[in-house]
């Protein structure tokens, strides 16, 4: 049998799929910031919670925003250049929405961030639940879209070279962090 019963990560000549999958990954990390909230005021900030703190930083500091970059420098760029006639103005305010989008999950994600920094040195025992809250709505609500909107438009627009040339971007990206 060649099937694996453990998902895969996509192969990085695949960078639609990789994007895909971070969605994925992020929403495990909003679910972990959510039973945070639940976990600390019961056991405070125990070794369990500075370590999803820790965790939780690590990806959307390294992970989350090249994922960010990823759509920012490459990939919006490359879909605004094969958009044509009547469509490139839908790409355009498409690109236009998700970019504000990035700018206010930015915004939300700094405000957690804080809170998570403290709570993982040990000097905090607490995250603000609406602070939690607004960036996962803020997040959901923008991978909704992006994975109904975003990904099939690219599927569709972009040439095999463009994604080779994603690929390679996101790649490069990837191992200037190591």
């Amino acid at each position: 049998m060649t099937d694996s019963l453990l998902p895969t990560a996509p192969a990085l000549d695949e960078p639609l799929e990789i994007l895909e999958a971070c969605h994925g990954r992020i929403e495990a990390q909003l679910k972990t910031l959510e039973r945070l909230l639940d976990h600390l005021p019961v056991h405070g900030a125990d070794k369990q919670a500075c370590q999803a703190a820790r965790a939780i930083l690590r990806y959307f500091d390294t992970a989350g925003q090249h994922h960010h970059e990823d759509e920012e420098q490459d990939l919006f760029p490359q879909l605004m250049v094969r958009a044509e006639g009547s469509a490139a103005e839908e790409v355009r305010i498409l690109i236009q929405d998700l970019l504000a989008d990035h700018a206010l999950m930015s915004s939300a994600w700094h405000a957690v961030r804080q809170q998570l920094v403290a709570l993982a040195d040990g000097t905090s025992t607490a995250l603000d639940e609406p602070s939690v809250q607004l960036l996962a709505s803020r997040y959901r609500r923008h991978i909704e879209r992006e994975n109904r909107e975003m990904l099939p438009l690219a599927r569709r627009l972009l040439t095999p070279r463009d994604i080779m040339v994603l690929s390679q971007a996101m790649t490069t990206r990837r191992s200037r962090g190591r």
